[in-house]
């Protein structure tokens, strides 16, 4: 006689999607990438109904065109994506509200909610070059903290937004103990957290701790694991980020860490509603990968009661 198998939990609050990342898209146009119709016609076939923008340009910009696309393949839009670099003080404001209203118009007129706010790199994504010292100074904390609450308010007060800014490999926001400080550092009605749970564990964070210890700022989430081996020698070795990635530091479900569900039923424990984006960083990478890897993740979440 043998025991009935346990009945997996079910993740009502979590709502599952994807993006282009997954698809090994990170700029707005690229030839080593997939056209932004296989995508679409890709993701919705894998079992997906909310996608990201991705990069402002990857998809087509004129809501209408945009809402014909993804409304004939069952898809709508959870958020857009900004690049800030506010740690560098007011004079980049402007510059920076001319970038976020560009992707929060678009975002708004898709009726997405959020905005993913991923804070500038200190080394540069394609060459791997640093560009700019890898501490911030107090005063440049200060810049990132008052710049976050204001794009946070100005962003909601203008387009109802919004914003959950993205703690990512190579950029100021990164580790356990600077993730903490920004967070202390930043008014909670204003500025909450996109937890990417393959970035927090590259840079070595523990993502359930994390929603436990501060479950009230997580607004959003990225489903992402690392390969350990992988990771293990990149921080030996201190490889940047974006040849991390052409190494496959970012693997498939289940195969790497974070475990995504003990991070799922975390999240789910905080009864909340919250968006859960698959990606699986690997630019740049073959036209026929990504369809197959996000079918089995796809599957794999479900699994998981997702």
């Amino acid at each position: 006689m043998t025991a009935a198998a346990s009945p997996v939990p079910a993740l009502d609050r979590i709502r599952v999607g994807s993006a282009p990342d997954s698809w090994g898209v990170w700029f707005p146009d690229d030839e080593q990438q997939v056209p932004w119709q296989r995508f679409l016609d890709e993701v919705a076939e894998a079992g997906y109904s909310w996608i990201e923008l991705g990069p402002y340009g990857y998809l087509p910009t004129d809501p209408a065109r945009l809402t014909e696309e993804t409304t004939r393949r069952g898809l709508t839009v959870s958020a857009g994506t900004v690049f800030t670099s506010l740690h560098r003080g007011p004079d980049v404001w402007d510059a920076t509200w001319a970038h976020v209203s560009q992707v929060a118009e678009l975002t708004r007129a898709m009726n997405a909610g959020h905005l993913v706010v991923i804070p500038s790199f200190w080394r540069d994504d394609k060459t791997a070059e640093i560009i700019e010292p890898r501490e911030l100074t107090a005063e440049q904390w200060r810049h990132l903290s008052t710049g976050m609450e204001r794009l946070g308010r100005e962003v909601r007060e203008a387009y109802g937004l919004e914003i959950v800014v993205h703690p990512h490999a190579d950029t100021h926001i990164d580790t356990e103990e600077n993730v903490a400080r920004f967070l202390d550092a930043t008014d909670s009605d204003l500025v909450n957290l996109c937890l990417d749970t393959g970035h927090y564990a590259y840079c070595g964070g523990d993502s359930v701790k994390l929603i436990e210890t501060y479950g009230e700022r997580i607004g959003y989430l990225h489903l992402k694991q690392v390969d350990p081996e992988i990771l293990a020698d990149v921080v030996k070795n201190g490889v940047p980020f974006g040849p991390a990635v052409q190494r496959g530091v970012m693997c498939e479900p289940p195969d790497g860490v974070p475990a995504l569900e003990p991070v799922l039923a975390a999240a789910q424990k905080l009864d909340v509603d919250l968006f859960a984006i698959v990606e699986q960083d690997m630019y740049p990478c073959p036209p026929d990968q990504p369809f197959p890897i996000a079918e089995r993740t796809r599957r794999f979440l479900r699994s998981c009661g997702a």
